[in-house]
């Protein structure tokens, strides 16, 4: 039997361990989903001029993904249960490389979509599976850290997916293919590539790490067990997902991270065709200026981190930063073109740095075993903005010719959000298990349970 004091510095020993060896891989994997997801964004004139792919057409192929993403999300989050986080994740990223290398022989405006939406099928579970996978091996206490850092590696991952595809678009009719289909075909491969080498990298349990000491997986299993012996409902923990959708608590919380996703997306896929209005601009300025909001979003969400630690509520800084989004979105839409990336990035730095402050939310007021398949339908009904922008700022382009007024809606879908924060229930931040907690309802972010 292990002393208590042992015990505390074999898991604090555990899960220093965990953050240095298998984060990297998850962070890896962030940046190839990234890659695949925003590759279109670049590629948008070239399929236009190449297979015919006009702006209404690419914003609703771009949005497609989210449709099929969100139809799938709760399936395969039901089998990443019944296969685990490894084994799902592996099939994740082999079957969206996979699709994504089939983009670089696309033909016409049909087999874009078909691609897309099986795109987003393929994609559907990944964020679920890496938030099982971190409750399976990292405490209470630290995963909401491990959960800020993917996050925040969403926007490193953004920040090099403009130099790369730029790079990659320069390749034009090398070995008689264009620069778009370089970059389709290289990204898919690479996404197949870290997926086959994430089975043989990540560990399923805990009790199969080599990297970890007895003592280590001794004192980090009895603490992930206890945490959800504590938990644990009187009928073993199963949850009715469908019963979870009419929890009010959790409505609101997919519309403002609906909103957030409005915003992110929109910049994901327009933010290349904004950049090219500056006068002298090439593919390979393009992909690097468009980098510039994203770089300047990782050190928001830096700082947004450590104000977060120190806040009692999250509120305040989630409303915060959704305002920052709304003020910057506001000014690129009436600013000149170099003056517009300005103010892109600061709305970039706002709404980028809402979404880690978003999940802090849902992660400290439900249990791990809850948490997955709560996080499953925030993040398909949320990622719907998915859909909403890149279509909803397609027709605008075909129809206007300018994006100014999807600038303007995404202004104002960000102030409602800041508004619908406040009507958001926090836990005390104490995270004491002892506590009387009241029945399930709405008010507590409780999902419903069935036998």
């Amino acid at each position: 039997m292990q002393s208590v004091d042992t015990a505390v510095t074999d898991l604090a020993s555990a899960v220093k361990k965990f953050f240095r060896r298998l984060l990297p891989v998850m962070l890896v994997m962030l940046v190839c989903n990234q890659l695949n997801r925003s590759n279109i964004g670049y590629a948008q004139d070239h399929l236009q001029a190449d297979v015919g792919i006009g702006a209404a057409a690419y914003g609703f192929g771009a949005g497609l993904f989210f449709i099929a993403y969100a139809i799938f999300e709760l399936p395969s989050n039901v089998m990443m249960e019944k296969y685990g986080a490894k084994i799902w994740l592996t099939r994740i990223m082999v079957s969206w490389g996979i699709v994504s290398f089939l983009m670089a022989f696309v033909q016409n405006e049909m087999m874009f979509y078909v691609l897309r939406f099986l795109l987003g099928a393929a994609e559907a579970g990944f964020f679920p599976a890496v938030i099982f996978y971190f409750a399976r091996w990292v405490p209470a206490g630290q995963r909401g850290k491990a959960t800020a850092v993917f996050i925040a590696g969403s926007s490193v991952a953004a920040a090099l997916s403009g130099p790369i595809a730029g790079l990659l678009l320069s390749l034009h009719d090398v070995l008689g293919l264009r620069g778009w289909q370089w970059l389709f075909g290289f990204e898919g491969v690479l996404s197949v590539a870290v997926g086959i080498i994430v089975f043989f990298f990540l560990d399923a349990k805990i009790q199969d790490a080599k990297w970890l000491t007895a003592g280590e997986k001794s004192a980090l299993t009895a603490t992930i067990d206890q945490e959800d012996a504590q938990h644990t409902s009187a009928d073993g923990g199963k949850v009715n997902r469908w019963k979870m959708l009419l929890n009010p608590q959790i409505l609101l919380l997919c519309g403002i991270y609906f909103s957030v996703q409005l915003s992110i997306y929109a910049n994901t896929f327009w933010l290349p065709t904004i950049v090219k209005q500056i006068p002298g601009t090439t593919d390979l300025s393009v992909g690097f200026l468009s980098s510039i909001p994203w770089v300047c979003a990782v050190f928001a969400m830096y700082f947004a981190a450590k104000w977060q630690d120190k806040a009692k509520s999250k509120r305040p800084l989630l409303v915060a930063a959704l305002l920052v989004a709304a003020v910057g979105t506001l000014a690129a839409a009436v600013a000149t073109p170099v003056l517009a990336l300005v103010f892109l990035a600061v709305a970039a730095m706002g709404f980028k740095s809402a979404s880690p402050l978003f999940w802090t939310i849902p992660q400290s007021a439900l249990h791990p075993l809850v948490l997955a398949p709560a996080i499953a339908i925030i993040n398909s009904l949320g990622n719907l903005g998915g859909f909403v922008a890149p279509f909803g700022f397609g027709i605008i382009k075909e129809q206007t010719g300018s994006v100014v007024p999807g600038l303007f809606a995404l202004a104002a879908a960000s102030t409602v959000a800041a508004i619908l924060v406040y009507f958001l229930k926090e836990r005390k931040p104490a995270g004491d298990v002892t506590e009387k907690a009241p029945a399930p309802g709405p008010t507590r972010m409780q999902p419903s349970t069935a036998k």
